[in-house]
């Protein structure tokens, strides 16, 4: 079970990263939220391109700047995307479930939330089954 207080500072970063994410075109904004091991935030929103393939998702843009400030480890992300209400919710894509693999372990929660509030949380592991990760390259 979440933290209540833990959850509650994610979903407000989250929140506030989605407000701040550059969707002219497809008009979806995504915040992320990740809380570091050194119990830090640290916040990220989609930024598209006109190239879309240079587009960056919000996972990548929080997992960026939890590296960024030297923390290398992810105890739980937050993803916020969709409207209010609607019936699917917006995990993460595989390239981010793969970014977040390299992070965290196969139990780190992920919170899946719309702007109302929490929807579903998964452990990686079950969005991201059999995973390859930094300990397969142990030579």
């Amino acid at each position: 079970m979440a933290d209540p207080a833990e959850l509650d500072a994610l979903i407000a970063a989250a929140r506030a990263a989605r407000e701040n994410a550059y969707a002219r075109y497809s008009k979806f904004k995504v915040g992320a939220a990740i809380l570091g091991g050194s119990g830090r935030i640290f916040a990220g929103c989609n930024v598209e391109n006109a190239a879309y393939p240079q587009g960056q998702c919000a996972e990548a843009t929080a997992i960026g700047a939890m590296v960024t400030a030297g923390d290398r480890h992810i105890r739980t992300i937050l993803v916020m995307g969709g409207e209010a209400g609607a019936e699917e919710i917006c995990t993460p894509c595989g390239g981010c479930r793969q970014r977040i693999r390299e992070f965290a372990t196969p139990e780190t929660p992920i919170h899946i939330c719309d702007p109302a509030g929490l929807r579903r949380t998964f452990p990686l592991e079950r969005l991201l089954p059999e995973s390859f990760g930094p300990t397969n390259l142990v030579f």
